[in-house]
């Protein structure tokens, strides 16, 4: 075990840790952020999505090891009232089904908008491609990332 102190959503934190413990275990099982979900384990699907200095990143598959000053922001992160314009797009669409790929799918998109603020249907095709959906909702992120780029 070590101790790292990272920043999470704007603070630092001190957790203890194995050195290849994922992002996801220490955010989740560390300091009870539960918003980033597991999905696969190996960085294919998607539901494990955060940010790593404004970057999206697949958080199962970086050892905090790695992390060192770099900013971590998870779903928690992204709004202090859950109401960025992704998250308001995601309700106003009814993007949800069963919600599991719900935070990585929005947490991807900010990536996205991030650094390109009007996207065009391939460039979010593209962005988007390997956030998975079991309950094939891609035709609903595509709206509610389009109605978001007109509000961002």
């Amino acid at each position: 075990m070590a101790t790292y102190n990272i920043k999470v959503n704007g603070s630092s934190r001190d957790v203890n840790a194995d050195p290849d413990t994922p992002i996801l275990w220490v955010l989740r099982d560390k300091l009870d952020l539960v918003g980033t979900k597991y999905g696969c384990g190996i960085a294919q699907c998607g539901a494990c999505t955060i940010h790593l200095d404004g970057k999206a990143v697949r958080s199962c598959s970086i050892p905090i090891s790695a992390v060192g000053s770099m900013e971590i922001t998870s779903i928690e992160g992204l709004s202090e009232k859950g109401d960025h314009p992704l998250q308001n797009a995601w309700k106003e669409h009814d993007v949800p089904q069963c919600g599991y790929c719900q935070a990585g799918q929005i947490m991807q998109a900010a990536s996205l908008l991030k650094t390109n603020k009007k996207p065009t249907d391939a460039e979010i095709d593209e962005a988007m491609d390997g956030n998975l959906c079991r309950c094939g909702t891609y035709n609903r992120v595509k709206a509610a990332i389009k109605t978001a780029a007109k509000i961002n």
